[in-house]
């Protein structure tokens, strides 16, 4: 009850505080003179948001009877909640969302889903509410091992709730370098590199509290000074030309049917097409993440000048 209590003290709260970071980001945004939102994606990020909070909700009592089943063989039983129980569940829950998320990036079928939360050009806070619409449906499964390890369900979606509060808070272009919490915690400047789409920037910084899973699994990128690579550029690849309403939700969903559908292909093509990486194609036709961080790379590289010794030739960084 007491965790209950908590939980609808943290939803309710939540409001105003996005309502007040909201208001100083548009203050900021006016006083430097810069376009940081538009009313067309303020209103597709509100609707996104709107409708995961309505798919979780609708599914909330299937997967806390799941946990509530596992919770009962639990191999792990806590004493008491105190400091340890909650830092280790903090830990440990941002450790399965890393995975949860990392695999929504490099399998295609679960990209299919998040993709709507990086489809937005313009980047803020709000963008934070660009929920990735059908995440709830399969997202629980990441916190099972949570609740063999002891952690009570109603814990886990609290400690969740938590965090994810900061996962919204970070998509912000008015906040620089947080000094040396860049090394602890995911900050705007971590998330920025996590939104880019750049070459050099795909796929990266996939926490959402804690930068150390990051450098840990080796996904991490720091983000570069603009005088050092090109600014960044938010939004997809390719992105969207004005979808409707749902096709905002299932567009890529409809491209995995165009291209499983495609004739002559084998089955094992038409598995890779659904759980390959973003980007891959039978005919090599499309690139995914890490070939376009290797063409960048390897035109950056061509780039060098080339300096002539009598025992050899060297690449020279200007």
């Amino acid at each position: 009850m007491e965790t209950n209590l908590r939980e609808q003290i943290l939803l309710l709260s939540q409001v105003p505080l996005y309502a007040i970071i909201i208001g100083i980001e548009l203050f900021i945004m006016n006083f430097q003179l810069k376009k940081l939102y538009t009313f067309k994606e303020t209103l597709q990020n509100i609707y996104l948001s709107l409708v995961c909070f309505v798919v979780d909700l609708s599914f909330r009592f299937v997967y806390l009877f799941i946990f509530a089943w596992c919770f009962k063989y639990a191999f792990v039983h806590w004493d008491h909640h105190g400091w340890i129980y909650w830092l280790s569940l903090i830990i440990l829950q941002d450790l399965a969302f890393y995975w949860l998320h990392r695999n929504d990036h490099f399998i295609r079928f679960f990209w299919a889903t998040h993709v709507t939360h990086h489809s937005a050009i313009n980047y803020n806070i709000t963008v934070g509410f660009r929920s990735s619409v059908l995440e709830p449906l399969y997202r629980f499964v990441y916190f099972i091992p949570l609740v063999f390890l002891g952690y009570e369900p109603i814990d886990i979606l609290f400690v969740f709730s938590a965090t994810q509060i900061w996962g919204t808070l970070i998509h912000t272009k008015s906040i620089g370098k947080l000094g040396f919490l860049e090394y602890i915690f995911v900050t705007p400047s971590h998330h920025r590199v996590h939104h880019a789409s750049n070459a050099k920037y795909l796929d990266r910084n996939m926490g959402m509290f804690l930068i150390i899973w990051d450098k840990m699994f080796g996904t991490f990128q720091e983000e570069i000074d603009e005088k050092e690579y090109e600014p960044i550029r938010y939004g997809l690849t390719h992105n969207l030309e004005n979808p409707n309403w749902i096709m905002l939700i299932f567009h890529e969903f409809a491209a995995i049917v165009q291209d499983v559908k495609q004739p002559g292909l084998t089955w094992k093509q038409r598995w890779h097409y659904l759980f390959d990486k973003p980007g891959y194609s039978h005919d090599d036709s499309r690139m995914t993440s890490d070939k376009m961080r290797a063409e960048e790379a390897q035109k950056e590289k061509d780039k060098l000048p080339v300096v002539e010794t009598s025992n050899e030739v060297e690449l020279v960084k200007g």
